[in-house]
């Protein structure tokens, strides 16, 4: 069954619905799951936005370790009449989806965090498009795509209200930080080194190393942020925009200078300081900037 719905795709595959696939799948990607976890944490709220990378984070890490378990082939390699596309983002094993899960997670904290009907629907059509995308574009089974959708929902609603209620209390926010901060920079840290000596499967440890990078430079920020910083996200529309923008815009200079400044040699201890960087540049770096700048 799961090989007949990917050949139908494949065989009802053109140019439109290449393009509508690959946008689909975009939806699913670190930019836009950031864009969107920086909109809430900067014009919302930032306890929502805190609860929403918890929540993200977990998802993704629950994915990366199922996928380094299972260490399942994708569909492409297997079958000789599927024609994998937008191979540069599957590049590591297949069960389960790990665009499904970021946007499982990422659209259903969305849903609970705004409560509002349109978002809701909106946020149901996104996660859907992003588990068809992958379908159609030949880099997930089907099960793949079931078990990153549950997950990434399942997990959600779970995490996301206890993050959320857990953010009312300053002290109890920094804790969960604290511990947080800890996981990720130990174990991103080991597989890090693990992996420039090529001591453990890097197909299966790479995109998990990079998330508890992220996860690090995350909670280590909003540790130092609620001591601080105690950015104020009120401000008009066009400083809303303006730190959206600033944000995307440094997030993408970090990962372009980075990936110039480490050689392919010691690219892995690279990759850990680029995330644990963007993680940091996204919680504290970025709010330190702006608050001295009055914006």
């Amino acid at each position: 069954m799961q090989k007949e719905i990917l050949l139908f795709f494949q065989n009802i595959s053109n140019p439109v619905f290449d393009f509508i696939a690959n946008v689909s799948s975009i939806l699913g990607e670190q930019t836009i799951l950031i864009l969107l976890l920086s909109i809430v944490m900067y014009t919302i709220d930032k306890n929502k936005g805190f609860a929403i990378c918890g929540s993200l984070i977990i998802s993704l890490f629950s994915t990366g370790a199922l996928k380094a378990i299972f260490k399942a082939p994708r569909p492409y390699t297997l079958i000789n009449e599927i024609n994998g596309k937008r191979l540069t983002t599957a590049t590591g094993y297949s069960f389960p989806s790990g665009h499904t899960t970021g946007a499982a997670a990422m659209y259903s904290s969305l849903s609970f965090a705004i409560r509002k009907r349109k978002i809701s629907i909106l946020c149901a059509i996104s996660i859907l498009l992003v588990g068809i995308s992958r379908l159609y574009l030949g880099v997930h089974w089907l099960i793949d795509v079931t078990t990153g959708l549950i997950l990434g929902i399942v997990l959600s609603m779970i995490f996301y209200p206890i993050l959320e209620r857990s953010a009312k209390d300053e002290n109890l926010k920094f804790k969960i930080s604290l511990y947080f901060s800890i996981i990720c920079s130990i174990f991103s840290i080991l597989q890090s080194i693990l992996l420039h000596l090529n001591l453990v499967d890097i197909v299966a440890f790479a995109p998990l190393m990079k998330i508890l990078a992220f996860g690090a430079g995350g909670f280590i920020g909003i540790c130092y942020e609620i001591k601080k910083i105690k950015f104020n996200i009120k401000g008009t529309i066009k400083q809303k925009i303006l730190r959206i923008i600033t944000l995307i815009v440094g997030m993408l200079i970090i990962q372009t200078l980075l990936k110039l400044v480490f050689s392919e040699n010691i690219y892995y201890i690279g990759a850990l300081i680029r995330y644990i960087l963007i993680g940091l540049w996204l919680t504290a770096i970025f709010p330190k900037l702006f608050k001295k700048l009055f914006i």
